[in-house]
């Protein structure tokens, strides 16, 4: 059974994820892949625009999570909450830190290796293909408060209790 990234996760109405960089169930493009963890890519995260969250939307939260990670608990790439509900995209590179590019009042968490970033696909070599699920959680509240240094885990746990709906878009990537 592949480990499904919203198993048991509240059911809720879906809106519309989408990026110019890649298709829903396509590669995604070697820039996306990691250099801080030696896959030869650049750790830039893709071009993201959603559409269609419900009107009482009062911010979101995006996650990227590989539930194919040979953990037991998946990896988690990237991490954002208290993204105003004005905001509907994400331009290139919004997980670099140091590009300044995500929108004021946003909170990134540490992903796996500790790092307040987007970490770009790193399937480990010969490990197949890997999933990367882009989720952007439309909440019913304007900020979650979460201790600084939280996990992406602790994130999710939250969003659970404030989620409105939610949007998502797959991408893949594999190491050979």
């Amino acid at each position: 059974m592949a480990n499904h990234p919203n198993w048991r996760l509240p059911e809720v109405p879906e809106f519309t994820l989408t990026s110019p960089d890649f298709e829903e169930g396509e590669t995604l493009p070697q820039w996306a892949r990691s250099g801080i963890a030696g896959a030869g890519g650049e750790d830039r995260s893709p071009t993201l625009h959603w559409d269609g969250a419900p009107s009482g939307t009062r911010s979101f939260a995006l996650t990227v999570y590989d539930p194919d990670a040979p953990t037991g608990s998946g990896w988690w790439h990237w991490a954002v909450y208290n993204i105003p509900a004005k905001v509907t995209s994400l331009p290139q590179d919004a997980g670099n830190p140091d590009a300044g590019l995500l929108p004021p009042g946003s909170i990134t968490l540490p992903n796996e290796i500790r790092l307040e970033r987007y970490l770009g696909a790193a399937p480990p070599s010969g490990h197949g293909e890997h999933r990367y699920v882009f989720t952007v959680s439309a909440l019913d509240v304007e900020r979650l408060d979460i201790p600084e240094g939280s996990t992406p885990a602790i994130l999710g746990f939250h969003i659970a209790s404030h989620i409105v709906a939610r949007a998502q878009l797959t991408g893949v990537s594999e190491t050979p």
